[in-house]
């Protein structure tokens, strides 16, 4: 069952809360008596963040809040252990800091920390906390979108969690559908025959060697005022299996996380869900082409010439660089909006991932606005924007000798390459984003934990949020 967050008034009696406060003067407005007041400031002049007051039945835990958001997650990381450890079901945030943009924070990384994907193991122990209630001076309507915006990273997570067994593109459709009519998003599935009228060369290429059907999902949230004229579209890469084709992925264990090179589209799913949910006042449009990459008697080559949706023509030189051509058409597709914006969000190279690692996502682009607002998103959110120069010159490594262009370039600069072969594609405000190095993680790290981190969806709600303020 989701973890709920709300707000409340005032806390019941014998209910556990944690008072999140930055000085002790605070602290008078509750019900201390002078011995445990005493302990918490014996504890707080030995540099101790994190109170406990055991009143046998419930607990009263006292955060000393750092005045930085990233900062609290990580104070609110240490705070799930210890409710975890003492199997708290109701946890109360009361704030005395009146930092509402603290207390966000804070209530969000502990949500997150909740997270837990147990759906193929037998003997489930599921954490005990299903339920976060805010006293503070947010608005309804903030904790709402703090609530649909963790759900979202969480579908997020589940969707990139799931192994093929379960996750091909026709059930990946059915699972966006069954989320659309949760939220309130619209879904329209395009399946192999109108694919193939389309001419979607890119994604029929990629889905040759497959044994199940590709799909092209249109995912749409509108809401009762949108703020933008023309939409925001959001194309996520979906291949949610990726062996590298022909171009077999060499690298020992590399083929082991290939669930998750679906990620991107995951977090254009996680994105849609949270934006309806929260009825945010903004047009956008998500697109995901989905299948699978494998090799088989049937699968295209390295030497293939395909055409693409817009009719230009792709030397494949490596099956395994597939998430490209399976985005160019989505790209292409995208223009029939007329978008404001797109953005397409993918775990596109290693490249990225060599670069910066699993601390932020690569970026690149040719609208300094948007990247400028999602570079402060990024850092609200601490999904930080590393943004690569996209200079015209990297176009020379993508040229063909017999195809307007190849799907991969030189040696050097691959992230790069790959975003501006994607850019050919394009003719309207654009920024890529590579998540490689942030969607998916084999030991735990920090509140995102092990495995799908959802990475995305918080930096895009944010980004969209800000556009409605």
């Amino acid at each position: 069952m989701a973890l709920i967050i709300s707000s409340s008034k005032q806390v019941p009696e014998n209910e556990t809360r944690v008072i999140l406060c930055q000085s002790l003067h605070s602290l008078n407005a509750f019900s201390f008596n002078q011995k445990e007041l005493k302990y918490i400031q014996d504890c707080h002049n030995n540099k101790q963040e994190l109170i406990a007051i055991n009143r046998y039945g419930y607990f009263v835990f006292v955060q000393w809040l750092d005045d930085n958001r990233e900062a609290c997650r990580q104070q609110a990381k240490q705070l799930h252990q210890s409710i975890v450890n003492h199997h708290i079901q109701t946890l109360y945030i009361i704030d005395t800091v009146d930092k509402a943009y603290l207390t966000v924070a804070f209530a969000e990384s502990l949500a997150l920390c909740n997270y837990q994907f147990l759906k193929y193991i037998s003997d489930k122990k599921p954490h005990s906390l299903g339920h976060i209630s805010l006293v503070s001076k947010l608005t309804q309507n903030e904790v709402e979108l703090l609530d649909a915006t963790v759900k979202g990273t969480c579908i997020a997570k589940n969707l990139v969690n799931e192994p093929l067994s379960y996750l091909t593109a026709m059930q990946y459709s059915e699972d966006m559908k069954a989320l659309g009519l949760e939220a309130g998003f619209e879904v329209e599935v395009l399946h192999k025959k109108k694919i193939e009228s389309l001419k979607m060369g890119g994604l029929l290429a990629v889905n040759q060697g497959s044994i199940d059907p590709p799909t092209f999902n249109i995912l749409e949230w509108k809401g009762a005022s949108p703020v933008n004229d023309h939409p925001i579209v959001l194309v996520g890469k979906g291949i949610v299996y990726d062996t590298g084709g022909l171009s077999l992925k060499p690298t020992a264990n590399s083929m082991d996380l290939m669930k998750s090179d679906m990620g991107g589209s995951a977090a254009v799913v996680g994105t849609l869900y949270a934006i309806a949910k929260a009825k945010l006042n903004v047009h956008v449009i998500g697109l995901v082409p989905a299948t699978d990459n494998r090799p088989s008697g049937n699968a295209y080559a390295p030497g293939d010439v395909i055409h693409m949706f817009d009719g230009t023509t792709v030397e494949v030189m490596n099956t395994d660089a597939e998430g490209r051509l399976i985005l160019a058409d989505a790209l292409s597709f995208a223009k029939r909006y007329d978008p404001k914006l797109v953005i397409d969000v993918a775990t596109l190279t290693g490249s990225a991932a060599r670069a910066i690692g699993k601390q932020g996502i690569v970026a690149m682009g040719n609208d300094k606005q948007s990247m400028a607002a999602l570079k402060e998103s990024g850092l609200r959110v601490h999904e930080r924007i590393a943004e690569l120069p996209f200079w015209d010159q990297y176009k020379e490594d993508l040229k063909s000798p017999i195809a307007d262009l190849k799907n991969i370039g030189g040696p050097e600069a691959g992230a790069i390459t790959a975003g501006k072969f994607l850019e050919h594609f394009t003719d309207y405000p654009y920024t890529h984003l590579d998540i490689a190095g942030m969607a998916f993680m084999t030991s735990p790290f920090s509140y995102h934990g092990k495995g799908a981190t959802g990475v995305g969806v918080r930096l895009l709600v944010d980004f969209l949020y800000s556009k409605c303020q």
